[in-house]
């Protein structure tokens, strides 16, 4: 299969707990009252995202898997422009009753300033 670019293919997560422990230790951050942000450079030329959607903050299963959806596509439009870093995004309490477009538009402010 072709990679276009498009997908969200298992190159592009990160999978393992040493994966998400480098990121968690690393020092580069961005958050805001609806995500937390964590990135590390990852030696490769392209973004690998994580996600860390609790229950504690999002009891719904529909809340939680919502904001997976919204975090992954808005990494999909985005990924491009992440170069190689690992990115963990740590969803926050407010982030399950917010609505999609403050949700979008708060991942775009986080990629742009992750990517700096």
């Amino acid at each position: 299969m072709i990679d276009t670019g498009e997908g969200f293919p298992k190159s592009c997560r990160l999978s393992k707990p040493s994966q998400f422990r480098t990121v968690f230790d690393s020092n580069r951050r961005s958050a805001d009252p609806l995500f937390l942000v964590l990135a590390a450079g990852n030696g490769l030329s392209h973004a690998r995202l994580g996600l860390a959607v609790s229950k504690r903050n999002a009891r719904a299963a529909v809340s939680r898997n919502r904001l997976k959806r919204i975090i992954r596509e808005s990494f999909r439009k985005n990924r491009g422009k992440l170069g190689g870093l690992d990115i963990v995004v740590v969803a926050q309490r407010r982030a399950a009753a917010a609505a999609g477009n403050k949700l979008a538009a708060s991942l775009n402010q986080h990629w742009e300033k992750i990517n700096k």
